[in-house]
């Protein structure tokens, strides 16, 4: 179902990157949320996405790769609000000429009557996905075949899951990527987009309700299901890690050996206490399978529709707080890794984002310093400690959020699309998603936790992480804290995993003497007194160096208020 009139004369042969460097055109993809747009262009081209700069501007996109096309897929429209990615969205779009303009067949009428003004002008197509949620099909394809004609745009219905796969027609015959032909056949026969739809095709469909819509269970559902993924993958975590960390620590143990025989500060760097080769088994074996079904269950999530269903469902509690239910799921995410949280913050409106990036940074214990906290508990053997700890963690965060989030935010209304069909994810969809974490992982966190590993081995050898536990070990009895603990603050205020360190053989008398009020305050406070150094650095890129040492110092105090508060309080009641 395509426009067969020629292209307009007007539009320009582009190149990779818009300034004519090869034969390919630059086609920017646009829409709203949660229509499909990365599935269609992955499905379109075959390829993998890759991140890069768009018109010589760094900016949220990601670019799939034809031999005839590059399209730069932008991310998901949310109008009416001053999100981050809205911005990059319709930024990337004025500075283009030819667009994919993506809407779903559920809501086109609505779609097209949002998104025509913004592409007005430009040249391209339509692709309307969700076909396959349409139910009268004949009778739909007779509407937008008349939608078409009105618009003088190509426009193509689509299953964004399936484009690449082949189809059946109704004969039952197979159809070899026959959407995947109009598409590309459509982006040939490109014509000027009308900056309104004059006609409507009364096609809608409303999708059926779950319990997250209920008002008293739907809240408890929700956040049951945001837990879910973190317990999951910390139970993952430390199944794996129990197989695997002695074996990995036994093959490494005469290259740590070999390392003593080097010079002072290469050896620390690399066999010593906190260096690589002693250390960044913990990141594989241990932080590594956390990240990745982490990862699996939110791609999940958001590619069935239950990440749009559960920021709905919690939005009327949250508001009072200071956060939407859409930025709620960003601190779960980062019970993965804080960094792609922290980034996919651009996604939160302006008047949130700090706070959600604050709450990340105080209460999203991620794959370093979750399964840290479960070894010190096991280790004391007061497994049991996680239900309080969890409990504690979440309060003080909503309350932290509470104090710092701006007067507006508690007033600001949930902007999002109607709600989302709940689907079977494909398979090829959640592993990208996924990937894209992952990748984001390796390429962000890991560099910064081998400059991490550098410093703390370096203040390790010079003694400096010993001189700090010292001075500040009368700060401790402050938390009802015996004085030994104070190296393990400071070493977890630089890196998560420094929870370990209660465990080790110096310290194993002091654990085991303290009580469970105590065990737990000293690894909360070891846990949010500061946000490890890469969440800190990431959220300096993100927002600004000096936004990200105001956070630092109000995170200090929070967290010190806090664990007075459990350290005596807990004493008291206990």
């Amino acid at each position: 179902m395509t426009d067969t009139r020629p292209r307009s004369d007007s539009r320009p042969a582009a190149g990779r990157d818009g300034t004519g460097s090869d034969r390919r055109e630059t086609v920017v993809v646009v829409g709203k949320e949660s229509v499909g747009k990365s599935e269609l262009v992955a499905g379109l081209t075959g390829t993998t996405p890759t991140t890069g700069n768009f018109r010589g501007t760094t900016v949220d996109v990601e670019r799939y790769e034809s031999d005839e096309f590059v399209f730069v897929d932008t991310p998901g429209i949310l109008l009416g609000t001053d999100t981050q990615t809205t911005r990059t969205a319709i930024s990337a779009v004025e500075d283009t000429e030819t667009v994919l303009l993506v809407v779903r067949a559920t809501n086109i009428d609505d779609d097209l009557g949002d998104l025509l003004p913004l592409v007005q002008g430009k040249v391209g197509a339509i692709a309307v996905t969700l076909w396959d949620k349409v139910e009268n099909q004949a009778e739909a394809r007779d509407e937008l075949d008349a939608l078409a004609d009105d618009l003088g745009v190509p426009l193509v219905p689509v299953d964004a899951r399936n484009v690449s796969r082949a189809a059946t027609d109704g004969g039952g015959s197979a159809v070899d990527g026959r959407e995947r032909t109009h598409l590309v056949s459509a982006l040939r026969d490109a014509d000027e987009f009308p900056g309104q739809v004059t006609r409507r095709t009364g096609i809608h469909l409303d999708p059926p309700a779950t319990v997250l819509e209920r008002p008293l269970a739907g809240p408890l559902v929700g956040i049951a299901l945001l837990l879910l993924p973190a317990a999951a993958a910390v139970h993952f975590a430390n199944a794996v890690a129990a197989e695997l960390s002695p074996g990995v620590r036994s093959l490494l143990a005469p290259a740590v050996r070999w390392t003593s025989d080097l010079p002072g500060p290469l050896a620390a760097v690399l066999g010593g206490d906190y260096g690589l080769l002693s250390m960044g088994p913990f990141l594989f074996v241990w932080a590594g399978p956390t990240i990745l079904l982490f990862a699996l269950f939110m791609a999940v999530y958001k590619n069935s529709g239950l990440v749009t269903r559960i920021t709905a469902s919690l939005h009327p509690s949250l508001r009072h707080v200071g956060l939407t239910g859409r930025d709620l799921v960003r601190v779960v995410m980062g019970f993965g890794c804080n960094v792609p949280a922290v980034t996919s913050t651009r996604g939160c409106s302006d008047c949130t984002r700090r706070t959600t990036v604050s709450a990340i940074g105080f209460g999203s214990a991620c794959s370093y310093q979750f399964p840290a906290t479960l070894a010190v508990f096991a280790a004391v053997d007061m497994p049991w400690l996680v239900l309080p700890y969890v409990g504690v963690l979440a309060t003080t965060t909503l309350v932290y959020a509470r104090l710092i989030a701006p007067e507006r935010a508690r007033t600001a209304s949930l902007a999002a699309e109607n709600r989302a069909f709940i689907q079977w994810p494909s398979p090829r969809s959640v592993w990208r998603e996924a990937s894209t974490v992952v990748r984001s992982f390796f390429l962000k966190a890991l560099p910064v936790f081998v400059g991490i590993v550098v410093l703390a081995s370096l203040l390790d050898y010079l003694g400096t992480l010993d001189a700090m536990g010292t001075t500040l070990s009368p700060v401790m009895a402050l938390f009802n804290l015996p004085g030994e603990t104070a190296l393990v603050v400071v070493l977890g205020s630089i890196r998560k995993d420094g929870l370990l360190l209660l465990q080790s053989d110096g310290l194993s008398a002091t654990l085991s003497a303290m009580s469970p009020v105590q065990v737990l305050t000293a690894v909360y406070l070891a846990g949010v007194l500061l946000p490890c150094l890469v969440t800190a650095i990431t959220v300096a890129r993100e927002l600004s160096p000096r936004y990200a040492g105001r956070m630092l110092l109000r995170q200090a105090a929070a967290a010190a208020g806090f664990s007075l508060l459990i350290g005596w309080g807990g004493a008291a009641l206990f």
